[in-house]
């Protein structure tokens, strides 16, 4: 017996409808990007052309350094993975964030980048009891990945203070600005450029505050007489 065309039809159309949801069921879970956390760890491969500083004299008594917890502007200061499309827009990617905010997770970066200059006989993160010669405030000013350039990179600007604890006077004052281009232009991409960029900074860092201290050093040393 023939089946009317109608009837034929309708099954036409219930059997579409299933393969459609079977589909559906199958393509959800790859498009649907799993939530991924990442690190600021200063790794990365990047050309740092910056010599290194001679350590100070033996004889020389390095400053004890204090520095405190690095604070982030406006827009940074949270676990949101920042990208930029047009200028004073920030956007964030919904499924890729930070495992910390950034200022938390270049604090221990930052005494590790200054204990290799051996220019300070301590240095202490606060919170903490003792006192320090020297202070160094930081502020993370922009982490970003770039879009509106092509390769897309990613922005890293800190903002450091050198400061006596004693006279509460401003040794040095510096603004470290880096970008890295991404070489892919994903989350992951940029935060490998994030990563080589805040390893550069950090270089950088470093020497600035060693020359800060050696010129402190050298204002303090006592002029020679004259025989006038």
């Amino acid at each position: 017996m023939i089946k009317p065309p109608l009837f034929r039809r309708q099954r036409l159309v219930a059997a579409t409808l299933l393969g459609l949801l079977g589909a559906c069921g199958v393509l959800t879970p790859n498009q649907e990007s799993q939530r991924a956390f990442y690190t600021l760890d200063g790794s990365g491969v990047v050309d740092i052309r910056t010599p290194p500083l001679a350590p100070l004299p033996v004889s020389i008594a390095a400053p004890t350094l204090i520095i405190n917890p690095p604070h982030a502007a406006a827009g940074f200061d949270s676990r949101r993975i920042i990208y930029v499309r047009e200028p004073h827009r920030l956007e964030y990617f919904a499924n890729s964030e930070w495992a910390d905010t950034p200022a938390r997770m270049i604090a221990p970066l930052i005494v590790a980048a200054l204990e290799k200059s051996t220019s300070f006989r301590a240095i202490l993160l606060t919170p903490s009891a003792a006192v320090g010669d020297l202070r160094l405030d930081v502020e993370i000013v922009r982490l970003q990945h770039e879009f509106d350039r092509s390769p897309s990179q990613v922005r890293f600007t800190l903002r450091a203070y050198l400061i006596d604890t004693e006279t509460r006077q401003v040794l040095a004052r510096e603004e470290f600005d880096e970008s890295v281009p991404a070489l892919q232009d994903t989350p992951y991409g940029g935060v490998i450029a994030a990563n080589g960029a805040v390893r550069k900074v950090m270089a950088r860092l470093a020497v600035f505050c060693a020359e800060a201290v050696r010129s402190r050093h050298q204002t303090a040393l006592p002029r020679p007489k004259s025989d006038h």
